[in-house]
C-alpha cells in the first residue's frame, strides 16, 4: 500500500518506522515543521515527503495531529483522494473525531473512515523519541465509522503486522468514558503529585513508587489540555470519584481511625487482586 502520515510526532513517527520496517509499503509523511519531515526521512520513519501530487497515490491516510485539527485537514484533503482511500486518526479522544468523520462521509461517501487509538506511548514527545518497537504487544482501539469488513480487516492486518496484539472494537462514547479513567485521570494524578514540596528531595528516599507515579507528569501540555477539555464531562466524573475516595482516607487519618484506614486499604488491595485475576482470565480465553 501507499500510506500517508500527517503529523510525525511520537506516535505518527513510530507508526511510520514500524510500517517502513515491514518493507512492504511506501510511506509518505508531512508535518507542520519541515525539519521534522527531514528528521523522519533520516530515521526511516517515512520514505518520502507527502506533497499535493501524492494524495491520489494513497491507499491509506493516517492523521496524527491534535484532535481539533482533524476536521479541517480532512476538509482540505478529502477532495484530492481516490475513492476507497482509508482515512484513520490516532487521537486520544473519539467523540469529536467521529463527529468530524460522520460529517465528512456524507460529503465523501466513497472514502473509508476508521477512528483508532493506539494504546502505547512514552513520557517524551517528538519524532526523535519515536520507536519501531513502540507498539509491540500493545492494544489498538478501533471504531468503524464508515467502511466494509474487508477494509476494516486491511487496517487490522496492518496494525497486527506492526506489533499490536490486541484489537478492540469500541464506540466513541465507551472509548472516551474509559480513557478518562485509564489515561487522562492518571496524568492529572501524576501532575498533581509531583507538585509536593517534598518532590525535590526525593533522591535517595524513593524507589519504584515515586518513579511510576510521576512518569506521566512529563507531558505535552498543549495536547493534553485539548484532550482533557474535550473530554471534560467524563474526566470530571472520574476526578470527582477520586476526590471522594481520597476524602475517605483523609477523614480516617484526621480521626486517627485505624480500623477504617485498614478497611480502605484492604478494599483497594482486594480490588487490585480481583482486577488482575479477571484480566488474566480474559487473556486466556
Amino acid at each position: 500500500m501507499n500510506i500517508g502520515i500527517i503529523g510525525l510526532g511520537l506516535i505518527g513517527g513510530s507508526i511510520g518506522k514500524a510500517i517502513t520496517g515491514l518493507n512492504k509499503h511506501t510511506v509518505y509523511g508531512d508535518d507542520l515543521d519541515n525539519n521534522v519531515v527531514l528528521k523522519a526521512q533520516l530515521v526511516n520513519a517515512i520514505d518520502y515527503k507527502l506533497t499535493e501530487n501524492d494524495y491520489q497515490k494513497l491507499d491509506m491516510l493516517i492523521i496524527g495531529t491534535y484532535p481539533r485539527a482533524f476536521g479541517s485537514i480532512v476538509d482540505k484533503i478529502a477532495p484530492k483522494l481516490l475513492d476507497g482511500t482509508i482515512i484513520l486518526d490516532i487521537a486520544g479522544i473519539k467523540r469529536s473525531i467521529v463527529a468530524d468523520m460522520e460529517k465528512a462521509k456524507k460529503a465523501y461517501p466513497k472514502l473509508n473512515f476508521i477512528a483508532t487509538h493506539p494504546m502505547a506511548g512514552k513520557e517524551f514527545s517528538g519524532i526523535e523519541h519515536s520507536s519501531v518497537n513502540l507498539f509491540n504487544n500493545a492494544s489498538m482501539l478501533m471504531i468503524n465509522v464508515h467502511c466494509d469488513m474487508d477494509t476494516l480487516t486491511t487496517a487490522k492486518d496492518l496494525f497486527e503486522a506492526v506489533g499490536f496484539t490486541k484489537i478492540v472494537l469500541t464506540t466513541p462514547d465507551e472509548h472516551d468514558k474509559i480513557i478518562a479513567f485509564t489515561s487522562q485521570l492518571a496524568h492529572i494524578i501524576s501532575s498533581s503529585y509531583i507538585k509536593s514540596e517534598q518532590a525535590i528531595l526525593h533522591d535517595g528516599f524513593s524507589a519504584g513508587s515515586f518513579r511510576d507515579l510521576t512518569r506521566v507528569a512529563k507531558l505535552n501540555p498543549t495536547m493534553w489540555t485539548e484532550l482533557f477539555m474535550d473530554n471534560s464531562d467524563n474526566l470530571l466524573n472520574e476526578l470527582n470519584s477520586l476526590i471522594s475516595n481520597l476524602n475517605k482516607y483523609k477523614t480516617a487519618l484526621e480521626n486517627k481511625d485505624e480500623d477504617t484506614l485498614f478497611a480502605l486499604l484492604e478494599e483497594g488491595n482486594e480490588k487490585k487482586i480481583y482486577i488482575e485475576a479477571k484480566t488474566r482470565s480474559w487473556k486466556r480465553s
